[in-house]
């Protein structure tokens, strides 16, 4: 296993981090002999970060009562999340926190995150109740050792928010299919110069970027390496890059967990030559013949004056073409906050056209919301949505 260091705790983060929310599952319920012997050999092999959350069903529960079982809780770093979008006031915080603790069988958390902090409006909803206080107390007791937030908005939003608070690490989505997509490249290099890691979330855009490839993309791949799989080409394009501390997959098999595993152990930056290089610009740009929108994520359009996210906006209908409209509602929903308190999302355009008079392609930023509105915004949506913000997610009590 490679492993690379946490400048702000002196510790190594292995490469490859154990995505907590894909546990393999029978008739719908975590399969705990299966997920214990897989934590056991992706400890036994070196990995050392699992990452779990609050509302993921089952999962701290499952990683909790794995990890007692088998003495291992110290050999590892635990990273869950608290969920912000289910507080609605301070008194939440140590509620899920307490719940969390409990669930996991343990006394403190290495790695606590802000669950999907989406822009500036969600942090200062935070800080009005009081959490930059609840988290020195946590730090102070040792409940929580490093604090970090994970991102789903737009590249403004996330260098606002790293500079609004001490952060000791960040989560974002981030592939090769879009560099430019919420956080981005931009971000990464951002985080990463300020000394903290950064854990990537997504890396195979939930397996579309393994099972989901247009035909051509494949014989881009196999052209240049034959040997090489779907899966090794996007982690390899993230570990080649010495920003990334570590990559979280959502392995749900043994095979899946020992072929990563395998990759991981000769995870190193600045790896890929030039010929592997040019295999994913000509992917990318098989991927862009397929997009609606020329948008380069550039921002020169933002601020909007009505909040909308263009550039997110445009990422996830272009994606919603590109691979599949479940993958672009997915984006959409979370890179436009649409869950949050201020959401940003295209059906909130009036058309000023501030907008479009800063746009470098000259996209006809207007016209074009009112298609990711009428493609993304389905009239049922709205009231899920509605729905989701104002109860807490349900969530299962079995593991």
């Amino acid at each position: 296993m490679q492993y690379r260091k946490d400048e702000t705790s002196g510790g190594e983060l292995s490469v490859l981090g154990f995505g907590c929310m894909r546990f393999p599952r029978s008739l719908g319920v975590i399969d705990m002999k299966k997920t214990s012997a897989m934590i056991a050999v992706a400890v036994e092999r070196g990995v050392n970060y699992f990452d779990t959350a609050w509302i993921y069903p089952g999962s701290e529960e499952a990683l909790g009562a794995a990890l007692a079982e088998q003495k291992l809780r110290e050999k590892v770093n635990i990273a869950s999340k608290l969920p912000i979008n289910a507080c609605k006031n301070a008194g939440d915080f140590d509620k899920y926190f307490s719940q969390s603790l409990a669930r996991l069988k343990t006394n403190y958390i290495d790695y606590y995150l802000m669950h999907m902090l989406t822009d500036m409006n969600s942090w200062e909803r935070l800080k009005n109740w009081g959490i930059t206080d609840w988290i020195e107390e946590k730090k102070r007791s040792g409940a929580v050792r490093r604090i970090g937030f994970s991102f789903h908005g737009g590249r403004d939003d996330f260098l606002a928010l790293l500079d609004a608070y001490n952060w000791e690490f960040c989560q974002i989505q981030y592939n090769y299919s879009d560099e430019n997509y919420q956080a981005g490249k931009s971000g990464l290099k951002a985080a990463a110069g300020k000394g903290i890691p950064v854990i990537i979330m997504e890396p195979l855009l939930g397996g579309k970027l393994v099972n989901g490839l247009p035909k051509a993309a494949h014989e881009a791949f196999k052209k240049a390496d034959p040997d090489r799989s779907a899966a090794a080409w996007g982690l390899d394009w993230l570990w080649n890059q010495k920003e990334v501390s570590v990559v979280l997959s959502g392995m749900s098999s043994m095979k899946q967990l020992e072929e990563n595993i395998e990759l991981a152990e000769n995870a190193r930056a600045d790896s890929l030559s030039p010929a592997h290089l040019a295999a994913f610009d000509e992917v990318k740009n098989i991927f862009n013949a397929s997009y609606k929108v020329p948008c380069t994520a550039c921002s020169y359009c933002m601020p909007c004056p009505q909040n909308v996210n263009i550039p997110g906006c445009f990422a996830a209908y272009n994606a919603s073409f590109a691979f599949s409209f479940i993958e672009g509602l997915k984006q959409y929903v979370t890179s436009t906050g649409a869950t949050s308190v201020a959401p940003r999302m295209a059906g909130q355009c009036v058309k000023c056209g501030k907008c479009e008079k800063h746009c470098p392609q000259e996209i006809k930023i207007s016209a074009l919301l009112k298609d990711v509105k009428a493609r993304l915004e389905p009239f049922w949506l709205r009231a899920v949505l509605s729905l989701l913000r104002r109860q807490p997610p349900r969530r299962s009590g079995r593991s």
